[in-house]
């Protein structure tokens, strides 16, 4: 069987993914590994023998596909929250990183470790594969004394016995931290609506005008004035039932149908006079609505407010189903390829407007080859881009952080002209899916076997080594989460992200994401991976001034 897994990669592939989803669906506690257990399947298949390992493309092309996915669906929220608290963030995962080196620093003095081990125990314990790599291009210079293959290991084993626990560390950190502080990732969702991650518990609310100072008020004036985070569907006034514009005004005892969460349906219907019984939306002979799938690649990647429905195709949107998740829309809202519009409009529009959104299916299930194959290209060039760094030394953001940095931007521009950058939501879950589970397959397997050999290394070293890593972990992350969550006040979602930032982790974003139920994970992760890639390269070759 070895030797047939051995000789067929694929196989072996396929074999630790099923294994892997197969126990990532056992709970236990009420908690499952999810897709991180193929990680852990990998490593027990790479143990066996050396040879039972993947190729390094397959890993490679995995994480290259999940990082510029996530960049892609982060990027609008990720400069969002750059405009917001950003900076805070980032000095947080700054200060955790700096942290770690100190305690690196004195776990290399206590146990005795070299500068290149240590180096390489620092760079597993945050599991960052660039700082291995920058680490081992700094000893081939020669810089830190004669250059020898028994020297050049030395960071691999320190790397190789402490990454496997930088991943469960962060996993079990974030497990037991939300199970003690009881965290609602829902209700953290909610109270972001700024962020665009979709809200939820949309109702539809008719309410009649009986407040004297509202009549001949402007809806549109109203709703800036007012900020009420609501959508007007229908107004009725004198039997007659329209469309709500911007520029229609109220009248006493117009009816008028609103669109929102409950307390902000209430909050409006306080200030306009009064709920009532009567239901504008269920009467469908003048006005009607219908779902329809955004395909047409005219309208992706536009704001509505650019698309002026009301007055160019005589509708308006009520709400977008992006995913699993209700948005409501506003003025800035961009549409996506697979979005889902509520359209409100007479019901002899309805099949013209059904045309000019697309609404094809089909159409969705296609990815844009072009602009993917553009955006992955561009990412890799931006990634082999060498940046200096003082003393000399220099870094790159390799496969991972430049396709990521590069997403982030094409995420955030929607389009550019006639190319649409964002991939369908369906598209863009199974390609980062099956990015993740290449990407843990492969570094599973690649790191399976010298994991368990080098525990018999230097006299028992590897179990020092393999403690000092797990302790380093734990405290990075138990420390990012409590001074993040319970100092500075940041919702969880947002905290598990980053951790899983600060790690430049996949598979703990994957977990985070398990846990969440929602994107705040990955504009978490998406807010600080840059600077904590960088962070953590500078700090690894740190180590090997530092360390004597």
């Amino acid at each position: 069987m070895l030797e047939l897994l051995i000789d067929n990669p694929l196989l072996l592939l396929f074999v630790v993914s099923a294994v892997g989803y197969l126990i990532g669906r056992i709970k236990i506690g009420g908690i499952s590994l999810g897709v991180a257990a193929v990680l852990f399947v990998g490593l027990a298949f790479g143990a066996l023998d050396p040879e039972l390992r993947l190729p390094e493309i397959v890993y490679l092309l995995g994480l290259v596909l999940f990082v510029y996915t996530v960049g892609l669906s982060s990027g609008p929220g990720f400069f969002a929250s750059l405009q917001r608290k950003g900076l805070r963030d980032n000095l947080l995962v700054l200060g955790i990183i700096l942290f770690a080196t100190g305690l690196t620093l004195l776990a290399a003095w206590i146990i005795g470790l070299s500068a290149p081990t240590a180096a390489g125990m620092f760079a597993g314990s945050l599991t960052n594969t660039p700082a291995l790599a920058g680490v081992i291009e700094q000893l081939k210079t020669g810089a830190f004394g004669p250059v020898t293959e028994a020297i050049l290991a030395h960071p691999v084993i320190g790397y190789s016995v402490t990454y496997p626990m930088g991943v469960l560390g962060m996993i079990l950190a974030i497990y037991l931290l939300q199970r003690l502080w009881k965290i609602n990732y829902a209700d953290e969702a909610r109270t972001m609506p700024g962020l665009n991650i979709g809200t939820e518990h949309l109702v539809s609310r008719t309410i009649r005008v009986t407040r004297p100072e509202m009549d001949g008020r402007n809806i549109g004036e109203l709703l800036r004035n007012q900020r009420w985070n609501v959508v007007f569907g229908r107004i009725q006034h004198d039997g007659l039932v329209n469309i709500v514009t911007s520029d229609a005004y109220l009248r006493l005892n117009d009816l008028v149908s609103v669109v929102g969460q409950s307390e902000e349906v209430e909050r409006v219907a306080t200030g306009l006079g009064e709920l009532t019984p009567e239901q504008l939306e269920l009467d469908r002979h003048t006005l009607d609505f219908r779902r329809v799938f955004v395909s047409n690649p005219a309208v992706l990647g536009k704001r509505l407010r650019d698309l002026d429905l009301p007055h160019t195709q005589g509708a308006i949107i009520t709400r977008v189903r992006r995913g699993d998740i209700d948005i409501l829309p506003h003025g800035d809202t961009i549409l996506e390829p697979g979005d889902r519009v509520r359209v409100v409009t007479r019901r002899e529009n309805l099949e013209a407007i059904s045309k000019y959104f697309g609404d094809s299916y089909r159409h969705l299930s296609e990815i844009d080859v072009v602009s993917l194959g553009l955006g992955l290209a561009l990412g890799l060039l931006v990634g082999m881009i060498p940046i200096p760094l003082p003393g000399g030394m220099q870094f790159t953001l390799g496969f991972a952080g430049g396709p990521l940095i590069v997403a982030l931007i094409l995420g955030w521009l929607e389009r550019t002209g006639p190319i649409v950058w964002s991939l369908p939501y369906s598209a863009n879950l199974t390609l980062r899916q099956l990015g993740l589970t290449f990407f843990l397959a492969g570094v599973g397997t690649r790191s399976g076997y010298s994991f368990v050999s080098t525990f018999s290394q230097g006299g028992g070293l590897g179990i020092f080594i393999f403690i000092a890593g797990a302790l380093i972990t734990a405290a990075a992350a138990f420390g990012l989460l409590i001074i993040g969550h319970k100092m500075l006040k940041i919702p969880m979602g947002i905290c598990i992200g980053m951790l899983a930032g600060m790690q430049t982790q996949p598979a703990v974003l994957a977990f985070a994401n398990e846990q969440a139920g929602n994107d705040l994970p990955n504009i978490g992760y998406a807010t600080v991976y840059p600077l904590a890639t960088i962070g953590k390269i500078i700090c690894a070759q740190m180590l090997l001034v530092l360390v004597q």
